[in-house]
């Protein structure tokens, strides 16, 4: 044990040297293009640097999954590094184009990200969730055979500010969690200031209540034997008592200054002035910095001594900016080593100039700690990026003979998929923050149990009370219920999305939420994306169309958060029939994992895959008949197709999206009293049809004019004179480009405000998108006069 903390400690040493090098070369070396900082948080780094060489190289084992707090992406990518996995090119351009990432990307990265981080908190999350996500899959048959490892959060100490936090203690409280770390850097700075007293101890206590073990990793090895000296009680009761300002302040000041506040507060010309005496000014610095983080020591042991899977938090004490001149200062989070400070630190850490970048510069025994990294358990099986098979999407169709709402529809989909027993119904995974049943869920819950590791029966079944709920709880469960907390669904749905690469286990994660609440988990949402996790969100009912539920329960700008969002195909059908075929197109899209070359049909780069976004309501509408052509399907997939094609002098089109259909067709029926030459337009995906228009339009300053886009197709053959009306229970602004591909006038229906109680007609009329304020914009253009909307 004592030659393996000897290495600990030379990759400690290594590691707080490259990261900070690499971060040093970025803001003062690499010539400077835009003359702003680069920045990197070399204190931050400093700080997580023993904790992070305890985890790594001696707790993990490879089934670990590890969530890296932001500001600690330098230490993360100078462990790569240093272990053969990240490149000195990458490195040398750390926050250059190219370059390694200011914090820890599992898609912009080449070493072995686990979970993305950057936007606070949520990485923390995500390991709790991603432990849930493990249980569900092990429970299965077909996922029995999983490897059990650890999700563990490396944990800022500013980022327990964050709310979602203590929304996924909760969750995973209701949940049985278990198999999760979370260590916290408890360096008490940050951004702006020291971390309040006391404030821990409450925050402790709410772990504590959802079921945490605490362990608190205050002091270092060099304290507690300084503890057991003559005198030493007096020294750990000072440093219990001092202000975490006060200390990181004489941290600072270093040896000299401790002495002698010491020597003031405890000297007593007998054993604590002997204790402090012993010691010169650089040893008696070192003790009072020697906290438990700092000691990689102590975090190994501490490591060591956990030998069961219920979730635990490690507050682990760290002066931050350990170890280099800016340890302790109060402005240190995001400044940097100046020249002078860097090459005395260079001098001081015994690297040699020219040798900056070697992994083992000051390295005595190379060999050996080369012998050392060989066999570390985390490192053995290389990169962890793990694969599944595709799974083979069956024919989905849905009854059209009557009246229906896509949510509805939806839920019929799902039910019939649960009558049967193909590997995709098994690979389903849903969830929903307690809208199950209100957002179509219901029928597949009923059928396929909600997951729990313990069976829980249904008391209102045990008692015969009629219920259309028949919930049950089991381990064969494939419905993960939450509270309502639109972030955890989101990080779930994050976490379940990778799984084919976290746990070589795939699954179709679904969740449900009412359409106005995405924005309400839309940072979680971004972070799920931008990890590339597959998974589908189905936003219901949208829109004003929930008349009698008022304006809160109404969405407005959802479609443009479709349109916007990366790495989300967003789709609004208005018919059962358009879902059905997005809905089998969608459950393959999530399993793409092509190279990205983009279809020259439609200039979407289709074969890598992605989440998808269904934007469903409850009005129901009649349907248009059975339809089965392939213009049909295929348009329904690219964005849009005709439901009514233009003729060679039509003079109108109106382009509808979602559930406004009925109105759009209806007033295509008024006007075709007196003009039959008008077309209609269904877009199912103003998201695709813009994506592709873009695309194709890049393609064409790129010197290939002859690529043209679907919607560019579609709207190619209409006359100069044409001029295109749009409606969308959204904003207007979704459909408004339509008029810029081909230069048609336009005018554009939707919602811009707060909406309020009533019925659906009423609000149509007051937003001005029911078929008479259709067919009045229509009548304005036609006459040659612009029609006006009345602000709302």
């Amino acid at each position: 044990m004592s030659a393996d903390l000897t290495h600990l400690k030379t990759i400690e040493q290594r590691l707080l040297w490259l990261s900070h090098w690499m971060i040093h070369n970025a803001n003062h070396i690499r010539p400077k293009v835009d003359g702003i900082k680069i920045g990197g948080h070399q204190a931050s780094s400093a700080s997580m640097v023993s904790i992070m060489t305890a985890l790594y190289f001696s707790s993990l084992r490879p089934e670990d999954r590890v969530a890296v707090k932001p500001h600690a992406s330098p230490v993360f990518h100078a462990m790569q590094y240093l272990m053969g996995n990240q490149t000195r090119e990458k490195m040398e351009n750390f926050r250059g184009f190219g370059g390694v990432q200011s914090y820890p990307s599992r898609t912009k990265d080449i070493d072995d990200v686990d979970f993305s981080t950057g936007s606070v908190g949520l990485g923390v999350g995500i390991t709790a969730l991603a432990s849930l996500v493990q249980d569900y899959i092990a429970a299965k048959d077909w996922g029995s055979d999983t490897p059990m490892g650890r999700m563990v959060a490396l944990v800022g100490d500013a980022e327990l500010d964050e709310g979602n936090i203590y929304e996924v203690l909760q969750e995973g409280w209701k949940n049985d969690l278990r198999n999760c770390w979370w260590i916290i850097d408890y360096n008490r700075q940050s951004l702006d200031g020291i971390v309040r007293e006391g404030l821990f101890e409450r925050i402790e206590k709410i772990f504590d209540a959802f079921g945490w073990d605490v362990v608190r990793v205050k002091y270092g090895a060099l304290q507690r034997a300084a503890f057991e000296e003559p005198g030493g009680e007096r020294l750990r009761e000072w440093i219990d008592a001092c202000p975490n300002a006060e200390y990181s302040a004489l941290t600072f000041m270093g040896g000299a200054v401790w002495r002698q506040r010491l020597m003031d507060d405890l000297g007593d010309q007998g054993d604590v002035s002997a204790l402090i005496e012993r010691r010169s000014d650089a040893e008696l610095a070192e003790l009072m910095e020697n906290l438990g983080g700092n000691c990689v020591r102590t975090m190994a042991e501490t490591f060591a001594e956990i030998d069961h899977d219920r979730p635990t938090c490690f507050l682990a004490y760290t002066i931050k900016g350990w170890g280099t001149p800016i340890a302790g200062h109060k402005d240190n989070h995001g400044g940097l080593m100046t020249k002078a400070q860097m090459d005395e630190w260079q001098r001081h850490m015994g690297v040699p100039d020219g040798q900056e970048w070697e992994p083992f510069a000051t390295v005595q025994d190379v060999d050996g700690l080369k012998a050392f990294l060989a066999r570390v358990p985390f490192f053995s099986k290389g990169t962890r990026r793990y694969s599944d098979a595709r799974i083979s999407v069956p024919a989905i169709s849905v009854n059209t003979d009557r009246e229906i709402s896509t949510q509805m529809a939806f839920g019929k989909i799902l039910d019939d998929l649960s009558r049967g027993d193909s590997e995709l119904a098994a690979r389903i995974m849903t969830t929903s923050p307690d809208v199950t049943g209100t957002t179509g869920l219901g029928p597949w819950v009923n059928r396929r149990k909600l997951f729990a590791r313990t069976a829980q029966k249904d008391a209102f079944i045990e008692h015969r009370i009629p219920s259309t709920a028949k919930w049950n709880f089991a381990p064969e469960g494939q419905h993960l219920e939450l509270g309502i907390a639109e972030m955890n669904l989101f990080l779930l749905l994050g976490a379940a999305g990778l799984s084919h690469s976290l746990f070589g286990k795939r699954l179709l994660p679904i969740g449900t939420v009412y359409d106005p609440f995405v924005c309400r988990g839309l940072d979680a949402l971004n972070y799920a994306c931008y990890q590339d996790a597959r998974f589908m969100i189905v936003g219901t009912p949208s829109g004003v169309t929930l008349a009698p539920e008022g304006g809160a329960h109404q969405s407005v700008g959802t479609p443009l958060i479709g349109m916007s969002q990366d790495g989300l195909a967003a789709f609004e059908p208005a018919f059962a029939d358009e879902l059905a075929v997005i809905m089998e197109w969608a459950f393959d899209y999530m399993q793409r994992d092509g190279e990205g070359d983009p279809d020259e049909r439609t200039w979407l780069r289709d074969e890598t895959g992605g989440s998808v976004y269904l934007r469903l309501t409850t009005k129901p509408l009649e349907q248009p008949g059975k339809r089965a052509d392939d213009a049909f399907r295929q348009g329904a997939i690219d964005g849009a197709y005709w439901l009514r094609k233009p003729g060679p002098n039509c003079s109108v089109v109106i382009a509808y999206q979602g559930a406004v259909a009925d109105e759009a067709i209806a007033a295509a029926g008024m006007i075709g009293e007196v003009r039959r030459d008008i077309g209609v337009l269904a877009v199912t995906s103003a998201d695709r049809l813009n994506a592709g228009w873009t695309a194709a339009q890049r393609e064409r300053a790129r010197g290939n004019p002859s690529a043209m886009s679907h919607v560019e197709r579609l709207l190619g053959d209409l006359p100069q004179h044409c001029s295109i009306v749009t409606v969308i229970d959204g904003h207007p602004a979704t459909l408004a480009w339509l008029g810029s591909v081909a230069g048609h006038r336009t005018i554009s229906h939707g919602v811009e405000h707060f909406g309020q109680t009533g019925t659906i007609g009423d609000l149509a009329r007051h937003f001005r998108i029911d078929r008479h304020a259709i067919a009045s914009s229509v009548s304005a253009l036609t006459a040659g006069r612009s029609a006006t909307l009345e602000p709302m």
